[in-house]
């Protein structure tokens, strides 16, 4: 079914002009049994809330948006408890933990693989700020565009680093008459 939903995701928006837009989508909850619920930012609300948060993936192209993924991300507090995890029967293979960012490599990947025409990843800052999914993205020869926080500096990938070399004690001296 997942195949046959990707097919036609790729039918109506897939295309070389297309976006594979990867986000956020938080699920706020009141209690503390559903899967993955934890306090962790809800950017929808502005704030840390009670809630699941989720990696989303969708195709787009022009104004016409398809959802072609939703996955759900575990916190620490969630990997890190094996019994919890078993008795919320989650797969053995969903049970290690990982960072929003590999969630949405695997995702991709899994977008690739079913043959999902796309030209370009976006992204917001969220993503953007994990160097290993800038590089993963590289690695597979995709274009992409994403969001850095405003603390983040970006080089050239030409720019040579330079370390500063120790400085004499008398020179830090400053010269009296």
């Amino acid at each position: 079914m997942e195949a046959a939903l990707l097919a036609e995701a790729d039918r109506l928006v897939g295309s070389t002009d297309g976006f594979l837009v990867i986000d956020d989508t938080a699920l706020p909850k009141k209690g503390r049994h559903s899967v993955g619920v934890a306090p962790q930012y809800a950017s929808s609300l502005g704030k840390t809330s009670n809630s699941q948060s989720l990696v989303s993936v969708t195709l787009a192209s022009c104004e016409v948006p398809v959802m072609v993924g939703l996955r759900l991300f575990l916190p620490e507090s969630w990997t890190s408890d094996p019994d919890r995890m078993t008795r919320a029967r989650i797969p053995k293979e969903r049970q290690a933990a990982m960072s929003k960012p590999e969630i949405a490599i695997e995702e991709i990947d899994r977008v690739i693989a079913s043959g999902v025409r796309f030209g370009c990843v976006l992204a917001d800052a969220g993503y953007g700020s994990s160097a290993p999914f800038r590089h993963s993205l590289s690695k597979r020869g995709l274009r992409w565009a994403v969001g850095k926080s405003r603390r983040q500096m970006v080089y050239p990938t030409d720019v040579a680093m330079i370390f500063p070399t120790e400085k004499s004690p008398q020179a830090a001296q400053a010269p009296y008459p």
